[in-house]
Order: structure tokens, then C-alpha cells, then sequence
């Protein structure tokens, strides 16, 4: 199963193309019309194409804890931070089992692989430091 990231406008709409291999038909906000679009008209788009919410913010996480899934949302937890540096923990979560990114769900740090993800939002974060 593929798993297709929107990333909303919080981050770099090159991190579609620096992702293509491990999210192939991810697309950003800009991608599909959505810039300035409010949270919630993202929310539904993501929700009618089947594709994983993720953000910097917290705004998409409240929501989440509001309404359930889908859509998913990946909460990225890195600060402020390049492009390149966003990417690489995108990419280690998704390139394969073996590699993962740190996560956090509440005061709890554990190690989840994004095609893994379940109802409640994930917290990708930089290192076990920054959570």
C-alpha cells in the first residue's frame, strides 16, 4: 500500500519532490489548489483521497483528537529546521522496516514506522531530545 502525504503550508512544497521515491503521488496544498485553504476544507480534501496530513503545527493534531481519522496526520516535530533536514525523517520512516523515526504520543517515546500509523496523530520528532 502506498502511503500519500499532503503536506500543508507550513512546509516546503519541494518536500513532494524530494520524497517522490519513498511517497510517490504525494502532493502539497499548493499542488492541488488548496493555498490559504482553511483547515478544514484541507481536512476533507485529505479525507476524500485517502492521503496522510502533515504539518508543523499543532492545529491539524487538535483536530484530530476532534473528529478521528481519517484523515491521518504525521505532527512533524523538528523545530525549525531545513528542508532537507524534514526530509530525512520523512524518509527514514518510509524508506523501510528497518528504519524508523522517533515518535512521541503524549509523555510516551517509541519508535513507529509511518505505514503504521493508527487513529491517533503521530509526533515525528528529530530525536528522543526534542520530544
Amino acid at each position: 500500500m502506498t502511503i500519500r502525504l499532503l503536506f500543508v503550508e507550513n512546509l516546503s512544497p519541494a518536500l513532494v519532490r524530494d520524497l517522490a521515491e519513498v511517497f510517490p503521488a504525494s502532493a502539497h496544498v499548493r499542488d492541488v489548489q488548496l493555498r490559504s485553504a482553511s483547515d478544514e476544507v484541507i481536512w476533507h480534501h485529505a479525507a476524500a483521497l485517502g492521503l496522510t496530513i502533515v504539518t508543523k503545527d499543532d492545529d491539524f493534531r487538535q483536530r484530530s483528537f476532534l473528529y478521528g481519522f481519517p484523515p491521518k496526520v504525521v505532527w512533524l516535530r523538528v523545530g525549525n529546521c531545513r528542508r532537507e533536514e524534514s526530509a530525512t525523517v520523512l524518509r527514514a520512516s518510509g524508506d523501510s522496516r528497518s528504519s524508523c523515526a522517533i515518535a512521541a504520543i503524549g509523555t510516551r517515546v517509541r519508535c513507529y514506522f509511518l505505514g503504521e500509523l493508527f487513529s491517533a496523530p503521530l509526533r515525528l520528532c528529530a530525536s528522543a531530545r526534542s520530544a
